[in-house]
């Protein structure tokens, strides 16, 4: 099992959850960070460290989140990996109430 960044993190790209990870699993975009499946070792460590909740296991992932799944796989072969944490995106508090935001993600 692995762990996926959901929809939520679109737009608003909080950092804090690369910093714990073990194994350095996160690799980043533009405006979303994707978490490579092959590579997470489903600790858990960095679920509670994002403030919107965008991160869950597979097993938990809502039906309507199931294609983030397929994603955080594809974006993590040509994202590169992030391992410090950074500053969130300019206007993450708009963001980070909204719902729907896949159409905004930047490849």
């Amino acid at each position: 099992m692995t762990h996926v960044v959901t929809e939520a993190c679109i737009k608003c790209k909080y950092t804090d959850c690369v910093e714990v990870c073990p194994v350095d699993c996160f690799h980043e975009g533009s405006n979303f960070l994707a978490i490579d499946p092959d590579e997470c070792i489903d600790c858990t460590l960095c679920v509670p460290e994002c403030p919107i909740d965008a991160i869950t296991t597979e097993e938990d992932l809502p039906p309507a989140q199931h294609h983030m799944l397929a994603l955080n796989a594809e974006l993590s072969r040509v994202w590169p990996v992030i391992v410090q944490q950074k500053e969130p995106l300019p206007d993450h508090e708009h963001w980070a109430k909204e719902t729907g935001k896949l159409p905004l993600l930047e490849r």
